[in-house]
């Protein structure tokens, strides 16, 4: 980072007492961090609404300063997280505008290349087998991905120092210096150093790769593993798209399908703080469906605003926590968090249940059960706008309408996709109108095996 970086005595002042707000600003600070957290943790709090471009963290004071591509970004990660703060290290922190519009940094030449794809966490430089190489780790999946597949192959100047990139056995760097061979963006605290016996350490550790495609990854949901750029590597192995992590193939699992393992932590999620009356699985099923594919719900038997809900990997249960903790659900704020059970148990013949168990694990309406789906790319937190998809012909905007109230939502606008009259925006009276009309009517049916598809979006009208 350049000198230009922002002090944060203002900042420190104003976040004691009554703190007088500031204007949207697209650098957000972050306080009350817990030692510990890293930077690539830091930055999954932004991603669900953007782009992130930039990081600072303040390791002593337990602060950061997080950037987002736009205005709107930031003004979508605040509003989401101000009336339910996010946890790290199960500890709440607090987000807010900075006064700073920018935060600067006097390195942009060593991620140029490679961060129009994303944001860049780390980059290591180093000598193996007579050739130059290079590790750089990328704070999301998808982004990683992106890179390869648009820079492999390419010279970096015309005719020369082509680049060869595949997916490092490495799930995560470790920089200790910042200097010319290692860089940590997240990282301003770290010595200059030597930087070259980093490198070897790290590159010692062993790694299995049977049956993969991207190596078992067991960082922090939805962060990818580095790209390895030797020049003169040889023939790629071709990769499969997911933004939930990385994707592995099993000896086992039927052509086409695919697993993401080594992601720590829990499938099964606790969902609390319900309202019995009106809850069911079903709900359940639709509502958590929007960030992962559910394959199980049990209602509690006894306790009818608890719930478990088993989605399919560790990723998508964070995925879920992430975008549906805090949110308001029938009238209350429900809470998600991981259960410590691995998988919930369907009942036993003859065991009394009144259908509170459900498996889902072979639904059609899994979203994501193609890795290819566009559906990775259009994961958005709850919003008052919701996209519609797969609209007959036949289905006028009055009809829209007119199916949203009857479901006791208020119809705020609406507008067709002018390319394409299959979709549609609806703008509901609320967020939690919009979570309610989404549960009733996704996958409504028009008639002539024709389904409504109802998701969140990121757009207004």
């Amino acid at each position: 980072m350049s000198n230009s970086t922002p002090a944060t005595d203002n900042e420190k002042k104003k976040s004691k007492g009554n703190r007088s707000p500031c204007s949207p600003s697209r650098v957000l600070h972050i306080r009350q961090i817990p030692s510990g957290v890293t930077g690539a943790e830091v930055v999954s709090l932004g991603l669900p609404f953007g782009k992130v471009t930039n990081l600072l963290m303040l390791r002593g004071k337990g602060q950061a300063f997080l950037e987002m591509a736009s205005v709107d970004a930031a003004v979508s990660m605040v509003n989401y997280y101000t009336p339910a703060p996010p946890h790290l290290h199960n500890q709440p922190v607090y987000i807010q505008y900075s006064n700073y519009k920018e935060l600067r940094t006097d390195n942009q030449h060593n991620q140029a290349i490679f961060s129009k794809f994303g944001f860049v966490l780390k980059i290591v430089m180093f000598h193996k087998n007579n050739q130059f190489q290079a590790l750089l780790q990328f704070a999301d999946a998808t982004n990683a991905y992106y890179a390869k597949m648009s820079l492999d192959g390419h010279s970096i100047y015309t005719g020369c120092c082509t680049l060869r990139i595949d997916f490092s056995k490495l799930t995560n760097l470790t920089v200790k210096y910042n200097n010319d061979k290692s860089r940590d963006f997240t990282r301003i605290d770290l010595p200059f150093g030597d930087g070259q016996r980093t490198v070897e350490t790290s590159l010692s550790t062993p790694f299995a790769t049977q049956n993969t495609i991207f190596p078992s990854y067991t960082g922090p949901p939805g962060f990818a593993p580095a790209l390895g750029f030797p020049q003169g590597a040889g023939p790629s192995i071709p990769p499969v798209p997911g933004a939930l992590g990385p994707l592995t193939v099993t000896t086992s699992a039927a052509p086409g399908h695919m697993t993401i393992p080594g992601i720590p932590g829990s499938s099964v999620l606790l969902v609390s703080n319900l309202n019995p009356e009106a809850i069911t699985p079903y709900g359940l099923f639709i509502l958590f469906g929007v960030y992962g594919d559910v394959h199980r719900v049990k209602i509690m038997f006894k306790k009818r605003g608890i719930a478990l809900v088993q989605m399919a990997d560790a990723s998508q249960a964070q995925l879920a926590i992430n975008y549906l903790n805090g949110q308001k659900l029938y009238g209350r704020v429900m809470r998600a968090t991981l259960s410590k059970y691995q998988t919930i148990q369907l009942p036993r013949e003859g065991q009394e249940d009144k259908g509170l168990t459900k498996d889902y694990s072979n639904s059609p309406l899994h979203r994501f059960k193609n890795p290819c789906s566009k559906n990775f790319q259009n994961i958005f937190p709850p919003s008052a706008t919701l996209h519609l998809s797969n609209i007959p012909p036949s289905v006028t905007v009055d009809d829209l309408k007119n199916l949203f109230t009857s479901k006791g939502s208020t119809v705020r606008g609406f507008r067709f996709f002018q390319k394409d009259c299959k979709m549609a925006l609806i703008q509901l009276g609320s967020v939690e109108e919009a979570v309610h009309a989404l549960i009733e009517l996704h996958n409504h049916d028009f008639g002539e095996n024709q389904h409504l598809r109802v998701s969140f979006s990121k757009s207004t009208i």
